[in-house]
C-alpha cells in the first residue's frame, strides 16, 4: 500500500480538520435536525443584487477583470469605507477584491510573514485563523479571553504574549464565535500596544454591519493606526452573499502591492459578473441590511434570555449572529455536550473548543435561523438539560 504521507506537506498533514464542519457533516445525514451551527445568514441574497448579476451575464461580462478587481467596484468600496468608517483608501492602489474575506486573510499572512514569525490571535477565534498562519509559515500564538471580561482582551494579556518574533495582532470584531464587540476605547488600548511594539494589526471586520448597541469603529481610523492596519471585509454576512465568495482588503500601498503579487499568481481575479452584484449591494443595499439587522437583534434578545432561563449562562453579544453560552454546569466537555445534544435532541451546535482552548466549557449557537426554529431548539435544549439532571440524580443514588 502506498504511503501518501511521503508525498504530502507535513504542515498540511498536521493541520486538524475544521471543528465546525465535523459536526455538521454528521448532522446532514440525520433527519429533523435544527442547526444552530453554520455561520450563514438565513436570508437569500436580495433580489436587486441577484438581478444585477444576471443582467451582467446577459450583457456578456464574463471575462477576466483587472487583478485587483473592477475599478468601479473598488471605487464603491472606497466610498463605503470613507462614508461609513471615516477611513480613506485610494481605489487605484490600496484595495483588492478577493475570493471572500478568507482569501484576504490568506494574502495578508503570506505577504507579511517570514518563517517562524508570530501572529497573536485573540481567542476564542474563528477556526481558520491559526491554520492560515501556519500555511503561511508563521506561528499562531493564542491569547485567551474569558467570559468574566466579556471575552474582551486586555492590553496586559497582549503584552504578555509578545516576543521578539511577534509580527502582527489579528482581531475580529464583532467576534466569531462569541459575538463580542470592541468599541473605540477597546481598540485604542490594543492600538497603543501595537504602536509601542511596532506591530501590524489585521482586522477582520466581516460583521461590522451587524452590531446592535454601539456605533462601529474601524481600527484604521484610530490615530496612528492607518499606516499599520490591514482592513478586511466582505459581502457574505451583511448582504447575505456567503456563496458568492466576495471580499476585499484595504491597506497601505506597500502592503497591498505585496498582497497583489500573490493574488495575481494564485487567483487572477474575482469572478467578473459577481463583482457587478457587489457594486449593486454597496449602492442600493442599505435598506435590506437594516432589515436583516433588526431581525437578528430580535433573535439575539430572544435566545440570550431563553438560554439564561433554561440554566445556561450566556452573556449578551454586541454583534454578529452568535451566542456563546457556558455549559460548565453540566459537567460535560464541549464536545460531549454537542454530541449528546445532537444525538438525543437533534440540535446541532459547535463545541467551544473548536475555537481554541479558551472556548472549552462553551458552545457556539448561531441565531441566523427562523424564530420558530430557535423556539423549538430552546425547547429541545431544555429537555436535554433536564435529562442530564435526572441522570446525575440516578448516578448519585447508584453510588
Amino acid at each position: 500500500m502506498t504511503d501518501y504521507n511521503q508525498f504530502l506537506s507535513k504542515t498540511v498533514i498536521d493541520l486538524p480538520p475544521s471543528g465546525i464542519r465535523r459536526f455538521f457533516d454528521v448532522a446532514s445525514k440525520m433527519e429533523n435536525v435544527i442547526s444552530l451551527g453554520v455561520g450563514e445568514p438565513d436570508f437569500v441574497t436580495p433580489w436587486n443584487i441577484r438581478d444585477e448579476t444576471i443582467a451582467s451575464i446577459e450583457d456578456g461580462y464574463t471575462s477576466y477583470t483587472a487583478n485587483p478587481g473592477l475599478l468601479e467596484l473598488r471605487q464603491e468600496i472606497s466610498n463605503y469605507l470613507n462614508n461609513r468608517f471615516k477611513i480613506e483608501y485610494n481605489p487605484e492602489n490600496q484595495i483588492i477584491v478577493t475570493i471572500g474575506a478568507s482569501q484576504a486573510l490568506d494574502l495578508a499572512f503570506r505577504a507579511l510573514l517570514n518563517p517562524g514569525e508570530e501572529v497573536l490571535i485573540i481567542e476564542p477565534a474563528f477556526v481558520s485563523y491559526p491554520a492560515l498562519v501556519k500555511l503561511a509559515g508563521g506561528k499562531p500564538v493564542q491569547v485567551g479571553t474569558s467570559a468574566e471580561n466579556g471575552f474582551k482582551v486586555t492590553p496586559e494579556q497582549i503584552e504578555a504574549a509578545i516576543t521578539d518574533r511577534t509580527k502582527a495582532i489579528l482581531i475580529c470584531s464583532p467576534n466569531n464565535p462569541t459575538g463580542t464587540f470592541l468599541n473605540k476605547a477597546d481598540l485604542e488600548k490594543i492600538a497603543h500596544v501595537a504602536m509601542k511594539h511596532n506591530l501590524v494589526v489585521i482586522t477582520d471586520e466581516i460583521y461590522a454591519e451587524l452590531t446592535y448597541d454601539e456605533e462601529y469603529t474601524s481600527m484604521a481610523s484610530i490615530p496612528g493606526m492607518y499606516e499599520r492596519t490591514i482592513t478586511i471585509n466582505g459581502f457574505s454576512k451583511a448582504f447575505a452573499m456567503t456563496g458568492w465568495r466576495l471580499g476585499y482588503v484595504a491597506a497601505p500601498v506597500p502592503i497591498v502591492q505585496a498582497m497583489l503579487k500573490i493574488h495575481q499568481y494564485t487567483t487572477m481575479c474575482a469572478p467578473h459578473m459577481l463583482q457587478h452584484g457587489a457594486i449593486e449591494a454597496l449602492r442600493n443595499g442599505k435598506e435590506q441590511v437594516s432589515e436583516m439587522k433588526r431581525s437578528y437583534r430580535r433573535r439575539r434578545n430572544f435566545i440570550v434570555t431563553s438560554l439564561n432561563d433554561i440554566g445556561l449562562d450566556c452573556h449578551t453579544p454586541g454583534g454578529a449572529f452568535y451566542v456563546f453560552p457556558s455549559i460548565k454546569n453540566t459537567g460535560l466537555t464541549s464536545e460531549e455536550f454537542a454530541e449528546e445534544l445532537l444525538k438525543k435532541e437533534r440540535v446541532a451546535v459547535v463545541p467551544g473548543n473548536a475555537f481554541g482552548k479558551s472556548g472549552e466549557g462553551y458552545i457556539r449557537c448561531s441565531y441566523a435561523t427562523s424564530m420558530e426554529q430557535l423556539q423549538e431548539a430552546i425547547v429541545r435544549m431544555e429537555r436535554f438539560l433536564q435529562s442530564l439532571n435526572i441522570n446525575k440524580e440516578q448516578l448519585a443514588l447508584e453510588k
